[in-house]
């Protein structure tokens, strides 16, 4: 009897015993390794991509916080919902990989994450908690080819903007396109200096104090982040007339050193503030309003 009780408690073990799962999850981790090698290589270890590494802790960290609820909430997903998200997944891994364009690398990874959350949860539950799927999707970077057109009339605005405000009191500045000229020193304001890392940055992290503080709400979540692209532009107009008057002051070494990242840090930072500001005066505002209601 006792060898039959065993024997049927090993089986019984056996099945419940989460096989795919284990499968899934060697998969996903052999997915994930050489893409975020390559993400600390070529984007994440650069001034424009540097949120990267932030969106992905923060984002896993919110799943692993809502997982007990997801379990509980959901139930075995659709195959035939799983199969074309993991197919176009995959095929979104390789081409990445093939051509060397790690946007599609790290597209395909997310995508097989979905893919893989879906089939063991459903997806309503994915779809009562979005926010962490659609923060993770932050860690994405997005195609450089992308990122120059749109950055190029940022560059113009904020040279633009910086020379006729230093201009406005003496400065002897002149601009040519993005090439900004100061005393005898020349500068060329990049993509980093142009607003788009801190912009997505800003989003990205804006999105997530707006989740922890008043929840997943869309509409709030929008009418934020409409005011966070005009703070993230005159945050580096700030940055960009600060690294000139370095340079001007105490020449082209000392500006494009340590101070050069310690500007966009400091700017980074006081936007981040403004936006935690702009939140306060925006509840404030909006409980009022329901008050008087």
């Amino acid at each position: 009897m006792r060898v039959d009780i065993t024997a049927n408690s090993v089986r019984v073990s056996f099945k419940r015993a989460p096989v795919g799962a284990v499968v899934l999850a060697i998969g996903f981790i052999a997915l994930l390794g050489p893409t975020v090698a390559t993400l600390v290589n070529q984007t994440w270890s650069q001034e424009f991509g540097a949120y990267g590494p932030i969106v992905l802790v923060t984002g896993l960290w919110l799943l692993w916080r809502q997982l007990p609820e997801l379990r509980n909430a959901g139930q075995s997903g659709s195959l035939w919902l799983t199969a074309p998200l993991l197919a176009v997944a995959l095929v979104s891994y390789v081409f990445g990989y093939a051509f060397d364009f790690v946007t599609l690398a790290a597209a395909g990874v997310y995508g097989a994450g979905v893919a893989i959350l879906q089939s063991r949860v459903g997806i309503r539950p994915l779809v009562k908690h979005w926010f962490p799927l659609l923060y993770l999707a932050f860690a994405i970077p997005p195609p450089s080819s992308i990122l120059a057109d749109i950055t190029a009339p940022l560059k113009s605005l904020v040279s633009l903007a910086a020379t006729d405000w230093l201009a406005v009191f003496g400065l002897p500045v002149a601009r040519e396109g993005v090439t900004i000229f100061v005393g005898q020193y020349q500068l060329l304001v990049e993509d980093a200096c142009s607003g788009m890392n801190s912009l997505v940055g800003l989003i990205a992290v804006s999105l997530l104090y707006i989740y922890l503080m008043r929840g997943s709400s869309w509409f709030y979540s929008l009418v934020l982040v409409v005011f966070i692209v005009p703070i993230a532009i005159v945050a580096n107009i700030i940055r960009i007339m600060t690294l000139i008057l370095l340079t001007y002051y105490f020449g082209n070494e000392v500006a494009q050193g340590f101070l050069h990242f310690t500007a966009g840090m400091l700017l980074f930072t006081t936007a981040l503030l403004c936006v935690f500001g702009l939140d306060k005066l925006l509840a404030l505002i909006q409980s009022r309003v329901r008050r008087r209601v």
